[in-house]
Formats: C-alpha cells, structure tokens, sequence
C-alpha cells in the first residue's frame, strides 16, 4: 500500500531516515510530507514509533478534476462501505490550492454530501458528521485540478504525544524537538543539556530517544483502531516489537531554566513520561551554568520575542553566545529562533543553518561548533 506521512517544514529528510529504518520502501520527499510504501504492519508501526511524523494518511483515490461536479462524481465512485459503514461517524478536513474552488470548506461540504448519497442510495440510510471525534477522518487534498483523497490513521495529531499536560507560554511542538535532535546527529553517547526548558519539551525527547521509547506508548488511541480492517493482533504484536527495544538511558541529561515555575511544569512532565531517573532538572540561570561534560551537547529554545522587549531579548542572546564561548569549549549547540535580529548578538559563527517551523513562525536552527581555543590552534 502507499502512505502519506505528514510532517513539519524542514523534517522531510529526517522522516524519511526513520521510515527507512522501520522498513519503508519507495520513499519520496514533497512538501511537509514523506510517500512510502507498506504494509498494514509498517502503518501501525510509523503511528506508534514516527517521532517527526504528525500524520499517517492512507489515499483511497486519486483523479483530476474540472468542475465541482467531478469532485462529487470521483468521490461518489469510491467504495465507501469498506472504510465505513452507514453507523460510522466523519468528518472531513479539506486542504484546497486549486482555481475551481475559491472556498476550502466548500470543496469539503461536496465530499461531504458524496459520502452521505452514497450510503443513502445504498440503503436510504446516511452516516452522521461529527467534527470532534469521527469514526473515520477523510483528508482531501486538491492541487489545480489532482485530487486525492485520503484516510488518517492517526487522527489525533502524532505531535500530542500524551506525556505533556503541563506547558509554558510558548511550548515548543514535540515532534519540532524531536527533530531538532534528529537534525543535531545527536545519538544518546554525549551528555545532553537544555538550559532554557521551558516545559521539558526537549530532554523528555531526548530521554525517549536515549531509551528507544516509542512516542506513541503515551497514547490513549489512533485513528487506525476504528477502521473497519482493524487488526487488534497485529497492532500488539507491533507495540510489543517497539516496547522490547526499550533500554535505560546511556547517558545523563540535564534541564534547567531560570523560571521556578518552568521548572515546575517541567518536572511535572518528565514524571508524567516516567523519565525522573533519566532527566535531572534544576533552577538556574545559564549564564551560571558550568559544562558538565567538554564533548557534550547543548540545545536550547530561547525566547523569540512575543513577551520581551528588544533590549532584553538582545541582552539574553548575547549572555547566551559569551556563555557558550567561556563555559563550554569542545561543546557543540543547537539554538533554534525566529529572532534574526537578537541572533546577531550571539557573535558566533554557526556551522549550520536549517530553516524550521515553530507553528506559523519561520525559525532558524544553528549549530555551533564551541572549539577549545581559537579554529586556527583547532586546525593544526
């Protein structure tokens, strides 16, 4: 079968590399998205293990189209009844660039009243819309006149892993973190530190990480599990494949912030992902912050801006660049913003630039490389 693995802006590659390594074939990168093919094992087992994905979608037709009408008319010709029955509940999420539709929503009410005629000129019974928990989500995808129309296997967005009930102001997305790390090449063999935390977005993926735990165990459910070919069987066969890969962690993370109350949450959700053991979190201000280990990795999440003032925002980025020059030598750091400007105040030349998406905010992840002296007595 083929499968649409939706994913953020950024993280095309780096999903790529984990559906690969769960055993994934023909894989292409689109936009904010990875196709690949499988089975409904690997379907099941990207749901449960994807750390960047946000959704897995299943296509059950593709056409073109020139009117409305033939919107209707190709949706009207797929065989319903083998996803759904006239009991099942749905809803309809429309994602439309094309010129024969100038409102999204309205190209969803057409799909919508093609999948109710066709189980009323069935049985003269119709399923009910319900936008809050369907039994079957339909994505409908239309570019110019291509349409494809899809299932979601996950529903619930990947990203809500179920661990984080606490968060701060400005949490960052969880599949974001784990791709930042992903991105970072770190592989749990560096002390790893995250010294602006927040709600504990980042170690908490970086302990999972360090211990094989698979995202999805902190689920309640996937959309998959209401499909009509559901197989109960082989989706714990998947979750025991995942769960017998769990290890205790190699190395010491650490998080701190100089927010009590960030700490808190923090900790409250490292608890919650039953990571207390793994994690040491503290309160602290980086600039007081000693390197714990000369080859470890730093990451961390700033502020861009939304809550500061510029001066202030200027005064934190250049602590950050004089602590990582003074404090951790043979460190490498990832900082992640959408604050350009503040940035410059790091002085630092970064090694990386990657472009990422923090929700709507355009984001640059930067790598610096903390060389103990100058590059020069490096090089030689």
């Amino acid at each position: 079968m083929r499968f649409i693995a939706k994913t953020l802006y950024g993280l095309e590659t780096v999903l790529a590399r984990e559906l690969a390594d769960l055993g994934a074939s023909n894989i292409e990168t689109a936009n904010r998205a990875v196709i690949f093919d499988g089975a409904k094992d690997l379907l099941y087992e990207a749901n449960y293990c994807s750390r960047t994905a946000l959704s897995l979608l299943m296509p059950v037709a593709e056409f073109r189209i020139k009117s409305k009408d033939d919107l209707y008319k190709g949706c009207l010709k797929i065989k319903w009844e083998g996803l759904m029955d006239e009991e099942s509940t749905f809803s309809i999420v429309p994602v439309v660039n094309s010129p024969l539709f100038t409102h999204t929503g309205y190209a969803g009410l057409v799909v919508k009243d093609a999948v109710a005629d066709y189980f009323r000129n069935r049985n003269g019974k119709r399923p009910s819309v319900n936008q809050n928990d369907p039994d079957l989500l339909i994505n409908l995808h239309i570019s110019n006149d291509r349409v494809t129309v899809s299932i979601d296997s996950s529903v619930v967005p990947l990203f809500k892993r179920g661990y984080r009930l606490e968060q701060t102001a400005a949490p960052l997305n969880e599949s974001l973190a784990a791709g930042i790390l992903l991105i970072s090449g770190w592989n749990a063999k560096s002390v790893l530190l995250d010294p602006m935390c927040g709600s504990g977005t980042i170690p908490i993926e970086a302990a999972l990480i360090a211990c094989s735990i698979p995202p999805g165990k902190f689920r309640r459910s996937f959309g998959f599990q209401r499909w009509k070919d559901y197989d109960e069987d082989l989706f714990n066969k998947v979750k025991e494949k995942a769960e017998g890969r769990i290890i205790g962690s190699p190395v010491d993370i650490y998080a701190s912030d100089i927010s009590p109350e960030a700490v808190k949450l923090a900790e409250a959700n490292i608890r919650r992902a039953g990571l207390a053991d793994v994690i040491k979190v503290q309160v602290s201000d980086f600039k007081d912050f000693k390197c714990i280990d000369d080859q470890g990795v730093v990451v961390m999440n700033p502020p861009y801006g939304l809550r500061l003032n510029p001066d202030e925002l200027d005064a934190i980025y250049g602590m950050i660049g004089s602590t990582l020059k003074h404090s951790f030598s043979g460190n490498t750091a990832w900082l992640i913003t959408s604050n350009r400007e503040s940035l410059k105040k790091v002085g630092l030349k970064p090694a990386q630039k990657h472009i990422l998406f923090n929700g709507a905010l355009e984001c640059l992840l930067l790598k610096y490389e903390l060389y103990k002296g100058s590059m020069k007595v490096q090089e030689h």
